[in-house]
């Protein structure tokens, strides 16, 4: 049983005594006040693989599509669109949008950002979700020209893309940051934009950066749609202490606190539940930790499966992270297929044990001859919780020795994308509530995201079967088809699905959460007329 730690109560404590300090606040500008718990690593929507970054580069970017205030995929930047019969052909006409600078965003500005992440020289992760372009993943492969790329700007205002086949989740897709434009005439002559020259077309602009402490946004005067916008400014704070950001909140120096930028402390987690504060939300999202099938013992799969059955999952929901997440014995959440069902039973030791003893025979060692398995993580309170108690379930279970290495946020996912790892936590989040968002990403062996180095000729022809019929149903079964597969060779293991969780001050209104983790406050206002008691 885990307990919490003195150090937990008395920070619980802490925070009921500052609730009932009798005071009250009353805002009195348009700004609103959060926390990043991280530093971004890039706000170059090319690049960006991490949620903090994605979070400052939703607020500050606009694609093709858009979404309205209860999260329904409408038109952003572009007025207008025609699609061919076969459904393989879309014409959109863009608005007369503007950069951050005042510069038109043209058609050139959506080719060339796309090309330039299809580009072989190119590096970035999420190059995968433009494959449903035409002659995208060849591009990228460098086995054809970016002029085949079905991507073409007819004119300023025209842009004509051509799919592989017909993709009933592509209009979503538009609205997410893989396929946001980027300004070329900024790209073009200057490599270090980000830093000397950050311009953007969505509802805010990065007004000041200071590295490590802060980031400034606000409203941005040339957005096209800055009506709607009421927020003047967002003040982002950089603080990775999850605890001190509760104090911040409580304290009135946050307007916000939690999810979805970031977690909020597993141990006070009881206590904000019981006074009626906690909010939540549904996120299409899955934990899970990642197995390096390229590194030993993890290349064998009956180890793999040994370790995953061994996770006891409840405990972990029910005494670690206190969110009621649900626990995860498959990939895709229940967001989004409403009828998932496991693959496998958690925290099967019978099965674990004899799995265990078969990949051992397998690998041609013993038990004692199995050297200590390195779990990774990215420096976060729950997530250390989390390998505390999984090092600890390993351990019962087989007697291994797990070492934890904690490593900070950049650290960490350089290490992730050179495969530096044993087994590696990361989270899964949905760029659209499609199954293929998370599928996609063990398609190729070549794709960045395909972190345990894995593949299986069966499950790339599901997908590619997939990706071929129009029949919905068979959709589905064949995509259900290629998840059994991967949870029959567990290169992954899923851990939970997750929830929401923040606090929110009464006279912040207006904020649209999704289901895709995004905090969107295109629409956010603070209700200058309300009070709240500190």
């Amino acid at each position: 049983m885990y307990k919490w730690s003195i150090f937990a109560v008395a920070c619980v404590l802490l925070f009921s005594g500052c609730t009932k300090s009798g005071k009250t606040y009353r805002p009195s500008s348009q700004e609103l006040r959060l926390n990043l718990p991280s530093e971004p690593p890039t706000l170059d929507p090319r690049k960006a693989i991490d949620t903090v970054s994605a979070s400052v580069i939703n607020l500050c970017f606009e694609g093709l599509m858009g979404r309205d205030p209860s999260g329904n995929i409408v038109l952003g930047s572009a007025e207008q669109f025609t699609l061919s019969e076969d459904k393989t052909r879309y014409t959109f006409t863009l608005r007369d949008t503007k950069w951050s600078d005042g510069t038109p965003v043209t058609a050139i500005d959506f080719e060339k950002s796309w090309k330039a992440v299809l580009d072989p020289t190119f590096a970035c992760m999420y190059a995968s979700d433009l494959y449903i372009i035409k002659n995208a993943r060849p591009a990228k492969a460098n086995l054809c020209s970016s002029d085949e790329i079905g991507v073409r700007a007819l004119d300023e205002k025209t842009l004509q893309v051509d799919l592989e086949n017909p993709t009933p989740y592509f209009l979503e897709a538009l609205s997410t940051l893989s396929f946001f434009p980027t300004p070329f005439h900024i790209t073009s002559v200057n490599p270090h934009w980000i830093e000397e020259h950050y311009v953007c077309n969505g509802p805010f602009l990065v007004k000041e950066w200071k590295h490590n402490n802060r980031l400034l946004l606000e409203k941005n005067p040339q957005y096209w749609d800055r009506d709607k916008t009421t927020l003047e400014r967002v003040t982002l704070t950089i603080l990775d202490d999850v605890t001190t950001e509760l104090a911040m909140y409580d304290n009135g120096e946050l307007d916000w606190a939690g999810n979805p930028l970031s977690p909020l402390p597993s141990e006070a987690l009881p206590f904000l539940e019981k006074t009626g504060k906690l909010q939540n939300f549904p996120i299409s999202a899955t934990y899970f930790y990642v197995f390096n099938t390229k590194e030993f013992p993890f290349n064998n799969v009956n180890i793999r499966k040994a370790f995953s059955l061994a996770i006891n999952r409840q405990a972990i929901v029910d005494n670690v992270t206190h969110v009621r997440q649900m626990p995860a014995m498959s990939l895709i959440p229940p967001t989004i297929w409403k009828d998932a069902k496991g693959y496998f039973k958690d925290n099967d030791l019978e099965e674990a044990k004899r799995l265990f003893q078969l990949g051992l025979k397998q690998l041609g060692i013993t038990a004692k001859e199995l050297p200590p398995i390195r779990l990774s993580y990215n420096t976060m309170v729950d997530h250390h919780k989390i390998a505390q108690a999984i090092q600890e379930q390993w351990h019962k279970a087989f007697g291994v020795k797990v070492q934890l290495e904690n490593k900070e946020w950049k650290v960490f996912l350089d290490e992730l994308s050179h495969h530096k790892f044993h087994v590696a936590r990361m989270g899964g989040v949905a760029n659209v509530n499609d199954p293929a968002t998370f599928l996609d990403y063990y398609r190729f062996l070549s794709s960045a995201n395909n972190l345990p180095q894995w593949s299986n000729p069966k499950y790339t022809k599901a997908l590619e079967e997939a990706d071929r019929t129009t029949d919905e149903s068979k959709r589905t079964a064949l995509l259900k088809e290629a998840e059994k597969i991967l949870m029959d060779d567990m290169p992954i293991a899923p851990i939970y699905f997750y929830k929401g969780v923040y606090l929110k001050k009464p006279y912040v209104k207006g904020i649209h959460l999704t289901e895709l983790n995004h905090l969107d406050l295109k629409w956010a206002y603070i209700d200058i007329n309300d009070t709240v008691s500190r």
